[in-house]
């Protein structure tokens, strides 16, 4: 265990920061701690920590774990925020951003992003715009390696409701699936199990530079973490 690298998770609560708990047991090569802002049910038999703290004190506690790598799942939705655009950003955009600077000031080599597909800067689409702006600002901080992950719709049980149509939508995303060909493939709906898989060999891996992982990128990078050191 001396040797397993320490991996800092961000948004713990969400669906994507769920899955990386699970998918973190009984690994010796990884040491998980989850920082949240409220208490969060953690999967049985898991071994890691979870500490709990207002995120005004985030930087120095990011400074005391001193990880290697930081996994960052926080996100809201336009619902959620109240259909309030400073809202959205203030977590969405402001708080991932205090998040990835306390990680660069505490000297972490492996930043891992939990976008979203389509996420562009000039998009018209506002939550595809912020996610895109907040990319930018993460390159610019230069961390040794930047792992930007951009997943479709994503499957999987939520502890909190779905809306209806969110939930037909996941319901026929198999069958939507086979229709995103071509330029529209990385659309593709994909299991968070897998999101959270590809995060966690992104948290390991060691070259250098900024990397955006889409649909396909995401499969063979989470294919990758029970393969040969």
């Amino acid at each position: 265990m001396s040797d397993a690298r320490r991996v800092l998770l961000v948004g713990a609560t969400g669906l994507v920061g769920t899955r990386v708990m699970e998918q973190c047991m009984g690994r010796d090569d990884l040491r998980l701690i989850a920082l949240t802002r409220r208490e969060a049910p953690m999967p049985q038999g898991a071994r890691m920590e979870m500490l709990v703290a207002d995120p005004a004190e985030w930087d120095r506690a990011i400074a005391s774990i001193a990880p290697d790598a930081v996994i960052c799942a926080l996100g809201t939705t336009w619902r959620k925020a109240g259909k309030d655009e400073a809202a959205f950003r203030a977590v969405d955009e402001e708080l991932v951003l205090s998040v990835a600077k306390a990680a660069k000031a505490a000297g972490v080599n492996n930043f891992v992003l939990v976008s979203s597909a389509g996420a562009d800067p000039s998009s018209r689409a506002r939550y595809l715009r912020i996610k895109g702006q907040v990319e930018a600002s993460l390159r610019k901080l230069r961390f040794h390696r930047l792992d930007i992950l951009r997943p479709g719709l994503l499957r999987g049980p939520r502890r909190s409701d779905r809306r209806v149509g969110e939930r037909a939508a996941i319901v026929l995303s198999p069958l939507a699936n086979l229709f995103l060909r071509g330029a529209r493939r990385h659309l593709r709906a994909i299991d968070a199990r897998l999101v959270a898989r590809a995060a966690l060999q992104a948290a390991k891996e060691k070259a250098r530079g900024s990397f955006v992982h889409d649909y396909d990128a995401l499969r063979r990078l989470e294919l990758r973490l029970d393969g040969p050191a």
